[in-house]
Formats: structure tokens, sequence, C-alpha cells
């Protein structure tokens, strides 16, 4: 459609000519300022074309991607022609930079996909499909590249055409083209070809000019999550964001979610401006007649039909460097809303060369997963299909702060529906009470050998003799029992660290004081570990050198672990994360047993005193 705006991206394998082709592009149709066109001239000049213009120039910007001749990161230009305005991202192809490409696909409308005609359709051509896809891309063109290298052969161009075809035949996508062009030549750029005088559609330019990626316009549900509460006085109390979908009106009733809480609007503000109306694309600022609790992460709707709960079914793109397993945790971004997140359980990946669903516990770099997510709290979602802003999320890495997943939400998880919290007569206060004391766990943490499960029996002995209840839930002990079916690898260790957490929960709320002697390597699990259990959770790191917990070696098992009998070990095979910021920290080669009970006593102090005393 004319005059609108196309944001659009270029893709696909190395050296496929992303850049060179929307350089060439900016290039003829003179795009590009004087001097931008006498440096490109003075820089080509040595490079790799033999002083032939080099127009990816025009696009590498950064130092490494013109000294290594790829794309690194994700350029963004902005043109307009006579027909049309334009902001394109040039992304990388390489697979390490996958993550960098991903990026450029979640802005997009449009993807120009390159295809090397001297090589064809390429295992990462089909991956920044399947990417391209998952993004809600709906519109593509397929630009096979380098004809001039191949003779301009039109059979060439008939087979890639076919493979073309069967990678796009399982994505649901409303406009295709498949253009044939030269990049280095300009061959089907802004001007047709003498050279393929046999192809008779448009060029590139004039194709995207014409394309319609506009979206059907019947009416749609407003929608806008809350970005920021504006309080600039006592008088006013305004809820800022960008309208996602729909319009509202002054005198509107509209519901806040997940509350389900409604209020009528009473002002409404467009930028600094009054105004009567707000539509779709528009930042704006609502006031509203009643004072409701809104916070940022709330969503403003009005005839929508949202999801609200905390497990839901999605598809992801993993982009860490660390593998992908079942029970580990982040930070959810949806929206405006971020809460912690657990990835339950790996349904399967998708083969990236034929699409068919894999089954995988364990998901790599670069791969795509469909898996459940659990948060730690209940969240305003929707399908991807019906809501890009509340469909569509990352998951962070609640240690580095990286971003390590992108996806989408495929479906809400009705199991929850089936779920009814019972709130009992009989509290945790009240056992307390009776038992005259305060519930809480004190997690012992450490390396194999390094005193873990002696310090936490000195522990309970010294409780006892005090008159307190207490439990001891010791590695190999639950490990022989409650979790027999869990191995050693990493989702396995994650799984039990959370069953121990949970079993912990559970006796302090029967009023129980519990110790935990567990391996525990990974703080993320720890970390897990505190936000399950509660407030009332102790740390004790029990910090005994590697080189002293071997030359104890209690078990035997550093031995077996040093000959390659045991797969897994912590601290020979598999890493052990020390606690940053541990309550207790004790080394048992510096302290004795009672002295190390007694620095543990002190932490626990608060906890100790007598709730008979309190009544």
């Amino acid at each position: 459609m004319k005059n609108d705006l196309l944001k659009f991206i270029t893709c696909g394998s190395v050296d496929d000519g992303k850049s060179t082709l929307i350089g060439h592009m900016l290039y003829d149709a003179k795009l590009i300022f004087t001097d931008q066109e006498k440096a490109l001239e003075l820089d080509s000049k040595v490079g790799s074309r033999g002083g032939k213009i080099d127009y990816s120039l025009l696009l590498d910007g950064l130092m490494a991607e013109r000294e290594q001749g790829i794309t690194i990161d994700v350029a963004y230009r902005y043109f307009t022609t006579e027909n049309r305005s334009f902001i394109v991202a040039d992304t990388p192809g390489h697979e390490e930079y996958t993550r960098n490409m991903a990026v450029g696909a979640s802005f997009a409308s449009l993807a120009i996909i390159l295809v090397d005609a001297s090589q064809g359709v390429l295992l990462q051509t089909k991956r920044h499909a399947r990417i391209c896809a998952l993004m809600g891309i709906r519109h593509f063109v397929f630009a096979v590249n380098k004809m001039d290298l191949v003779n301009y052969d039109q059979m060439r161009l008939a087979k890639i055409e076919k493979a073309i075809q069967v990678l796009m035949a399982e994505f649901q996508y409303k406009t295709m083209k498949i253009i044939p062009v030269s990049a280095t030549e300009g061959d089907n750029i802004t001007k047709k070809s003498e050279q393929m005088l046999w192809y008779t559609g448009p060029t590139l330019l004039a194709y995207l000019e014409e394309v319609d990626v506009s979206e059907p316009q019947e009416k749609q549900a407003f929608l806008m999550p809350v970005q920021r509460v504006c309080r600039p006085d006592s008088d006013f109390r305004g809820f800022q964001g960008q309208v996602e979908s729909g319009e509202a009106t002054i005198g509107d009733i509209i519901s806040v979610r997940p509350s389900g809480e409604k209020a009528r609007i009473i002002q409404l503000f467009c930028g600094d401006r009054k105004t009567e109306k707000i539509i779709k694309g528009q930042a704006v600022t609502i006031q509203l007649d009643t004072e409701i609790d809104i916070s940022r992460g709330c969503v403003l709707e009005k005839d929508a039909e949202l999801e609200i709960g905390s497990m839901f079914a999605a598809k992801i793109l993993w982009m860490d460097d660390n593998a992908l397993v079942a029970g580990r945790n982040f930070i959810l971004k949806l929206g405006t809303q971020m809460v912690p997140a657990t990835v339950m359980n790996i349904k399967y990946k998708v083969d990236v060369n034929t699409g068919e669903e894999v089954f995988a516990d364990t998901i790599y770099k670069n791969e795509i997963a469909f898996c459940e997510i659990s948060t730690g709290s209940k969240i305003v979602f929707d399908k991807f299909e019906n809501s890009r802003e509340l469909g569509s999320l990352i998951l962070i890495d609640r240690i580095s702060n990286m971003t390590s997943a992108c996806g989408v939400v495929v479906h809400a998880l009705k199991r929850e529906a089936n779920l009814t919290w019972h709130n009992m007569d009989i509290t945790k206060e009240l056992r307390e009470n009776q038992l005259g004391q305060q519930a809480v766990t004190v997690w012992f943490t450490g390396l194999s050998g390094s005193g873990k499960s002696t310090l936490a029996n000195a522990l309970e002995k010294r409780l006892f003799a005090m008159g307190r209840h207490t439990m001891l839930l010791d590695g190999d002990n639950v490990r022989m029992g409650l979790n027999k079916n869990l191995g050693f690898e990493e989702k396995d260790r994650i799984e039990n660290i959370r069953r121990v957490a949970e079993v912990a929960k559970l006796m302090n709320d029967a009023g129980l004081i519990v110790m935990t002697a567990f391996i525990a390597p990974y703080r993320q699990d720890r970390r897990n570990a505190r936000e399950i259990i509660g407030d009332r959770y102790i740390e004790v790191y029990v910090s005994t050198s590697l080189e002293e917990c071997e030359r104890r070696d209690v078990k035997g098992l550093y031995r077996k672990a040093r000959n390659g009998e045991i797969a897994n070990f912590t601290g020979v095979s598999s890493p052990y994360e020390k606690p940053e910021y541990a309550d207790v920290t004790v080394d048992t080669s510096q302290y004795s047993v009672d002295e190390s009970v007694e620095m543990i006593l002190k932490a626990m102090k608060p906890y100790l005193q007598s709730r008979r005393n309190e009544r």
C-alpha cells in the first residue's frame, strides 16, 4: 500500500550479499548524501573488489565488519522514495550472531531472505526463515542473489524456487515473492536486468513500494499495557503507555487486568496534548474517575479476552551459550510485566533442516524449542497470534542479566484452572505457638566432603537439647527415597533441589526447624530454593577447599571421579558456583565443629525466641 511505512529486514546465510543488496539499492535510487557517495567511492578503492564500489560499506559500519567482510550487528537505515517510506534492518548471517538477527526480526513486517544462487537454500537460510515466522513476520521476499555467478541461468533459479516452496509450505505466510538479483551488478534491484529478460516480475524496490503488509481493519479490542504511573501533583494520577490495539474515548468504561476492577476514562492525553480519542500506536496518558491500585505491568483493556494465569506453553529461540534444561529459573519479561519464571518442561525442539518436532530434554544455542513455563505470580497474557505485545516474551538470566531466549505464547495451560489453593484453619503460626518456636530452614551448601552433613547433624543435636522440634534432610538420604528417580545431570540436580525446597517449606509450615545438607552447586537453584521457602531461610556456605575435601575423601568419591568412574561430579567434572551472599560462611578445616555450630546459632538467634513467651 503506497505512502505508508514499511519495516523490513534482510537476512540469510553468511556472505549471501545482504549489505551489498541494500547498499546498491540506496546508491542506485540516489538515497544517499553526496559526501556519503564520495566516502563510499574512496573506501572502496582499498576494499576487496579491485577498486569497484563495495556497496556493503554503506551498511557495515563497525571496524570488525569491514575487516572481516561480514555483518556482526544490526544496521538500521531510514529512507524514503516517492511512493513509500522504509526502515530496513540489515542483520548478520553468521550463526554466532543469530540473536542479533532475531532482534531485527522482532520489529519487522516483511523479511527479505537472500539465497546465494551458486549454493541454494542453506541451513542458516532455513533457520532465519523459521525465526522470522516465529517472530510473527508473514510477508517474505526471497532475493536469489549472485545470479551473475551462475550466468543468469533460469534453470538454476527454477531449482531454488522449488526448494523455497518446500521450505515455506509449513509456514502461514500472507505474501511471498521470489526475485532473481545480482547485488554487486545491480540486476533487478532498482531497474530491470538486461541479462534476465526471461524474468517478467517487478524489481525488488518496485515490489517493496507496492506490497501491502497492512493488518485487517476489523474492530479490535482496546489494549494498553501500563508502562508508568504519572503523579505530578496530588490532584492528578495518570497511567501512561502505548496503545497496542483498538481505540478509546473519554467516557469509556475500561477494565484493569489482572484485578478485573473497572473505571471510567475522564481525561486523555496524547503526548502533552489533550484529546477526546486515542488510537493504536499512540503514546498516551489516561486518567480515571476512580482510585484503583494500578502499577507498571497492569493492562488497561476494553472488550479484550485476555488470559490471566501463571502457566502457559511457549515456543522459544534459545540464545544463551549455556544449554537450557527443564527447571531453570529466569526473569520473564512479557509486555511491561517482569516476574520470576521457571521452564517446567521441554516438550520438543524443531529440527532446523526438516521442521520436524524432535524429542529433547536439553536445548542448545540457536535451537527452537516448545516448552511449558510457570511464573512466580499471575500475569496477563494472550496468544501471540491474537496480540503481539502480550504474546511475545523474553527470558532473562537472573545472574548475568543477559537475554537467554525470546519467544511467543502458544496457549495457556488449562490444568492450572483445575487447581485451587485451600487455606487451612490450622495455620503455621498456630503450629509454631503450640511447639513454642519459630520455623526456619538452615540450608547447608558446599563441596562433597566439606562437612555439611557433620555440621547439620551437630546443629540438630544442639537444637534438640534446647527443646526445639527439628528435621534434617540429608542429600544422600533424600536421594535414596524421595529423589531416587533422579540422576546427576544438570536437569536432575535442578529438580532435586526444587523438591527438597518444597519439602522444607511444608515442614516449616508444620512449625519445624529444618536443616538441609546438599551440595546444591548452582547459585540459581539456591536462589530458587530461597524463593520457595521464603524469608525464613539461612544459607550456610561450608567453604572447605577442594584440596581439603579431596584429601578427606570420606566416601572415596573423588578418587572414582578422577578415574572416570563417576560422571558429572561436582568439583572435578562439574562446576560448583560459590554463594555470593551466604548468611554464614564456615571453613571446617579452620574451625572445629563446636565453633562452627556456634557461628550458625548466632545467625539463628532471631528465630530461637520462644513463641510461647509472645502469647
